[in-house]
């Protein structure tokens, strides 16, 4: 449970862990396997606090490698908006992003990320990189993590044990 500030983006956070649980379940584009994509969901809230966009990771089902739920997010934010500027916004995402979907985070100018659990595999908002307060950059957003992290860790270990073939 979040204390906080952070709690304030539990409800955004629920609806980010609702479109994990759908990518897990997702079948593949090409129908030969039933492989749910890695549970990792995001929404967009706007500058009100209603969400935007929301999205689950789409690498499996498309057939995509930057088909991350980010990614896919801040596209369906930007169409809705209609600029790619997302100042206001805020991107609310299970998993720490990788250092590509940062990138996205700080080129579509997002006023803040909030995340759930921690990445030390590839997380780039602080735990193998920080791209999001990186001096060098011109936009840096808020950055707030750990909301609802048991919650999100859980699913992806129930996800990748179950892949592997244990309990999950």
């Amino acid at each position: 449970m979040s204390t906080g500030y952070g709690a304030g983006f539990e409800p955004a956070m629920r609806a980010a862990l609702a479109q994990a649980r759908a990518a897990a379940t997702a079948a593949a584009a090409d129908d030969r396997a039933l492989r749910g994509d890695v549970p990792v969901g995001a929404v967009i809230t706007g500058t009100d606090g209603d969400i935007i966009a929301r999205a689950g990771n789409r690498r499996e089902a498309d057939t995509d490698p930057t088909a991350h739920a980010e990614i896919v997010a801040i596209r369906e934010a930007a169409r809705k908006l209609r600029s790619w500027r997302l100042t206001g916004c805020t991107l609310v995402v299970t998993l720490e992003p990788c250092t590509m979907c940062a990138g996205a985070v700080v080129a579509a100018r997002l006023s803040r990320l909030v995340f759930g659990a921690d990445d030390p595999k590839g997380g780039a908002a602080g735990s193998l990189w920080d791209v999001l307060r990186d001096q060098r950059l011109t936009h840096r957003p808020e950055v707030i993590g750990g909301v609802l992290a048991a919650d999100c860790g859980e699913l992806l270990r129930e996800f990748f044990a179950h892949r592997r073939g244990g309990a999950g």
